[in-house]
């Protein structure tokens, strides 16, 4: 049997396929066997939504956001599904919900990086030798100043 991260990846392959009902079925048996897996139910409520059964997909959403209340991608995902339905009231709620949620991720801290932690940068050149001014910088004729007039 495959493992959860082969069963996710097939069924996100259904759903980027166009196969809802094989997504749906595949997030699913991931949530039977792992009823907390976030990415799963958040998808779930996606693929409802793809099929067009936005009471299903709201359901499922609200079920996601008991998991992480506060993540910008279940607020959207629920903005959607009750505008689609046309809760205009708590579509607007979810939207400001998700973007309060964009608002605290863009005030976390930014974590620095090791050199060498991320595998796709690239070899930094090394440094060229630091270069030495001259002692004498050569004549420049265009700044010297015109005669005065009359000095010849």
């Amino acid at each position: 049997m495959p493992n959860i991260q082969e069963q996710f990846d097939d069924a996100v392959f259904a759903f980027t396929s166009g196969d809802s009902d094989a997504a749906i079925a595949g997030f699913k048996a991931i949530l039977t066997q792992e009823p907390d897996n976030f990415d799963a139910q958040l998808a779930l409520g996606s693929a409802y939504f793809a099929k067009g059964d936005y009471a299903t997909a709201i359901a499922e959403g609200h079920k996601a956001e008991k998991l992480k209340p506060k993540d910008q991608m279940v607020h959207t995902n629920l903005s959607r599904a009750y505008m689609k339905i046309g809760d205009k009231p708590t579509a607007e709620h979810h939207g400001l919900q998700s973007r309060i949620a964009s608002w605290r991720s863009d005030m976390a801290a930014p974590v620095p990086k090791k050199e060498g932690e991320n595998e796709l940068d690239m070899a930094k050149p090394p440094l060229p030798p630091p270069v030495k001014p001259p002692e004498k910088f050569p004549d420049m004729p265009w700044k010297k100043k015109p005669p005065a007039p009359g000095s010849h």
